[in-house]
């Protein structure tokens, strides 16, 4: 009888990637995740016994353990194989407890890339469980269920039920709100520029003001810049000074998990989430030559820039085939990792760099190629020769005033050779030489207004908890998911903005709990659980150093927060039709309805009305609906007599040709497109950048 080995890893993708690896002793399953955790109806941390957890099987997975569990009682022995992370390593320790006594030859295997190389080499190398990060992760988990447990009681009795408040999430609400407050606070200050027209044997160039007797200089007002040109209509313009430098442009590091989102957010328009769940769905293998699924790229939670010697040999391997030698550094190129980095796993990158993003455009969904692509050539890139670039800087001067024009000539592509977009836009200046006297033909003042500092969207907000030192590649999109979840978060076009009730939340928070919100505090927090990953402190003592003083904070809350109860509550001027007590507009799970004040007794509610229907000759209203995959989407109220329905996200205005509802549209690189979707009008209008965006109705 031939032994058989039970391989376990997360989720069934990665499952049937791994089995056409392995021969036909090797069985492999799928736990589906996390199968042991805490519960959600308690607290289920014994406090007063060192913060024991009490763990339990999760709802609905009891099938899936009773599985687990008679095929490693039929299997010699138990690999178990969950991501190479903190999360994985849980995972495998509360497989290995509840497994044991049925095949105690259990071991940990991981790998960085799911290929047929990297797997058969983990399977030759077993370990065991890594005690030091299960215990980090304990921490974390532990952390984050006392910090939920003990306040989103407070808020309930104090607020609403069914409110909750998490550790990282409340650092981000609060940076959030905080960035509202100062654009509510901003006062524009007016500004005005000069731009000169000057002709060169009749071609036209362009130079803008840039200093006065030497320094730079500011310009208030219309008055101000009217008295600057009337002196120079007077006066003669010359060359000054003719200057040329070169200047050399790195390539930037392949891609780490925080860099990815940030990149994937500002050049593909993707969500934090999105772009976790398209990279999840390439790591764990997608079949691109027939044979079955293939791991595309390398495991994409990671804060390391480190590569592989063999990916480092293959892609210079791949650079020298694909250009001319000039295009490839005489020693790889080096990447520093940042402060507090785990150099566990190496950089996101393709598992096979000959495997070209256009090679296999025709096996990827339109996102996955879209990723797959931006990785690839990140990688590549990573590891060829800089940009250089002449910047000619030609100064222009009148009297005291100085004007510049420059220009930009790429001498040699180097890593931008992979991507069009990222090369340096061609500018010329004219044949010219310092004394030669300028013909003015034009000049082009301009008024302006400073702006208020731009919301946060997934790739700025996701920048700053990464500078910040909070949180970890896990944690970025579940937070800005969460904020989102709860209603203290809506999105407007790619911005995040507070909800009335994130405010309120984040004020409450911010003045009852200053440690939890404070970015030094969140930051030494997470310096402690990498220590205790480093077995560098016991994770119960740390446990107990925050608990002491985060108690308190709970204590005094409690007796200090007033009654909030029924505070976001608005009169509407509606009457219940069904007993004709006022109508108020209530915030719910997710976001605002009409409901009877006369609750509990009338329990009438309905969708909070938008705006009017576009249909032309509908007299009802827009409201929110959500599918039955939790998507949501906008009907007619008098649906189904009216059948109009739309995904597109309603601007909170009424058209001013017809005054119907106005719906808005993000365009990638333009802005916002405002449109009203009444056949018989078709009003639209582009808005130049999203900051000018309709604030939307947020629900």
């Amino acid at each position: 009888m031939n032994s058989k080995t039970l391989v376990i890893v997360e989720s069934p993708s990665k499952a049937k990637t791994i089995n056409k690896y392995l021969g036909k002793d090797y069985v492999i399953s799928s736990s589906m995740g996390h199968i042991i955790d805490l519960p959600k109806s308690r607290l289920a941390v014994d406090i007063e016994n060192s913060f024991e957890p009490e763990y339990i099987t999760i709802r609905g997975k009891a099938k899936i353990l009773n599985d687990l569990k008679k095929k490693a009682k039929k299997s010699d022995s138990v690999l178990l194989a969950p991501d190479p992370d903190r999360e994985g390593e849980a995972i495998a320790w509360h497989l290995k407890r509840v497994l044991e006594d049925k095949c105690p030859d259990i071991k940990r295997i991981e790998f960085n890339e799911i290929t047929e190389a990297a797997v058969k080499e983990a399977v030759l190398h077993p370990r065991e469980i890594n005690e030091s990060l299960v215990n980090a992760q304990q921490a974390r988990r532990i952390l984050d269920r006392i910090v939920g447990y003990y306040i989103s009681p407070i808020l309930w009795k104090k607020v609403k039920k069914g409110l909750s408040a998490g550790r990282v999430q409340s650092v981000a609400l609060k940076v959030i709100c905080d960035r509202e407050e100062e654009i509510d606070k901003f006062i524009p200050v007016e500004y005005w520029t000069l731009e000169i027209d000057f002709d060169v044997k009749g071609k036209i160039y362009s130079a803008q003001l840039a200093q006065f007797k030497g320094e730079k200089i500011e310009i208030s007002s219309s008055e101000q810049m009217e008295k600057i040109i009337d002196t120079l209509k007077n006066g003669k313009f010359a060359i000054s000074e003719i200057k040329q430098k070169e200047r050399s442009r790195k390539p930037q590091a392949p891609f780490i998990t925080s860099k990815l989102q940030q990149e994937a957010a500002n050049r593909l328009g993707f969500t934090s989430s999105k772009t976790m769940m398209v990279a999840q769905q390439l790591y764990e293998g997608i079949d691109v030559d027939g044979t079955g699924p293939v791991g595309l790229i390398t495991y994409m939670r990671t804060d390391s820039t480190r590569i592989s010697d063999v990916a480092l040999a293959s892609v210079r391997s791949y650079i020298s085939s694909n250009f001319p030698s000039d295009y490839l550094p005489e020693k790889p190129n080096t990447y520093q990792n940042k402060k507090n980095a785990q150099d566990a796993h190496e950089a996101i990158r393709p598992t096979d760099v000959l495997r070209h993003p256009d090679g296999i455009k025709d096996k990827l969904n339109k996102d996955q190629y879209k990723l797959y692509n931006l990785i690839w050539k990140k990688f590549v890139a990573s590891q060829m020769t800089p940009e250089r670039s002449e910047i000619n800087t030609l100064t222009i001067i009148s009297g005291d005033y100085e004007f510049r024009a420059s220009a930009t000539k790429v001498l040699f592509d180097g890593f931008t050779a992979l991507d069009k977009d990222d090369k340096a836009k061609k500018g010329k200046l004219p044949p010219m030489k310092e004394g030669d006297n300028v013909d003015v033909r034009e000049f082009k003042p301009e008024q302006h207004f400073t702006s208020p500092p731009p919301r946060y969207n997934d790739a700025s907000l996701v920048k700053f908890l990464e500078e910040s030192g909070i949180g970890r590649p896990s944690t970025y999109a579940p937070t800005i998911n969460t904020l989102i979840r709860r209603y203290y978060v809506s999105r407007n076009g790619r911005q995040l903005v507070p909800t009335v009730l994130g405010k309120l939340i984040n004020g409450i928070v911010k003045v009852h709990f200053k440690d939890l919100v404070s970015v030094d505090f969140t930051v030494s927090m997470e310096e402690k659980l990498d220590e205790v990953e480093e077995s560098r402190i016991e994770w119960k003592s740390m446990l107990s150093e925050f608990y002491a003083p985060f108690k308190t904070s709970v204590d005094e809350a409690e007796k200090n927060i007033e009654d909030m109860k029924g505070i976001l509550d608005e009169e509407t001027g509606e009457v219940c039709e069904k007993c004709g007590k006022p109508m108020l507009k209530k915030l719910g799970k997710f976001g605002f309805f009409l409901a009877c004040s006369g609750f509990p007794e009338c329990r009438n509610a309905k969708s909070l009305p938008l705006g009017k229907c576009p249909e032309p000759a509908c007299d009802g209203d827009v409201v929110k609906r959500t599918s039955k995959k939790g998507r949501p989407f906008y009907a007619c109220s008098n649906y189904p007599a009216c059948e109009f329905v739309t995904r597109e996200t309603p601007a909170g205005k009424p058209c001013p040709k017809c005054g119907k509802l106005l719906f808005s549209k993000s365009i990638r690189h333009k802005g916002i497109k405002m449109m009203c979707l009444n056949k018989d009008c078709g009003y639209e209008i582009e808005l130049l950048d999203e900051e000018s965006a309709p604030e939307g109705n947020g629900i």
